[in-house]
């Protein structure tokens, strides 16, 4: 039940860290066995979310780093065609995915953790082992950027 209720959330997760949909769907697979060798005697003291988060992020970064490696010593491999998923730049959406991603990444973890994944300001701070007051200047330091730039204002109601 756990793993139908929260895999959807650590595939989209692990897809942000490492770029690629098969990549992300063995990290889901790599995510839920590390959970299931912490029973018996496990304790969760937090959210699921919250305690899976670190886990699942150097999961999928070790993934990324590892594909890359083979990829340079296997030489040229051949390009498959994939689903656009970079921004044009055409739409006010496409404009706001740009700008998030010019953030600083741990101005952007938290911004994606709060208003995509939805963790509280204490949930992230417990996924990301910093203190909420850590978690409240950099969501406000993305924010305000956001706020700030020509091409984002219009979300901000300006």
């Amino acid at each position: 039940m756990l793993y139908r209720r929260h895999r959807d959330w650590v595939v989209n997760l692990a897809f942000r860290f490492a770029g690629d949909h098969a990549l992300a769907l063995d990290v889901l697979q790599e995510t839920f066995l590390y959970f299931l060798k912490k029973f018996p005697g496990f304790t969760l003291t937090c959210q699921l979310r919250s305690f899976l988060y670190p886990a699942v992020r150097n999961l999928a970064i070790a993934a990324r780093r590892k594909a890359e490696r083979l990829q340079s010593e296997d030489g040229e491999l051949p390009e498959l065609e994939a689903p656009s998923a970079a921004p044009t730049g055409n739409t006010a959406r496409d404009q706001l995915a740009t700008v998030v991603a010019s953030l600083p990444e741990t101005h952007r973890e938290v911004l994606l953790l709060r208003f995509v994944d939805g963790l509280s300001l204490n949930e992230i701070a417990e996924a990301l082992e910093i203190p909420v007051g850590t978690v409240k200047s950099r969501l406000h330091n993305a924010l305000d950027t956001l706020r700030h730039d020509e091409r984002t204002k219009e979300f901000f109601g300006q």
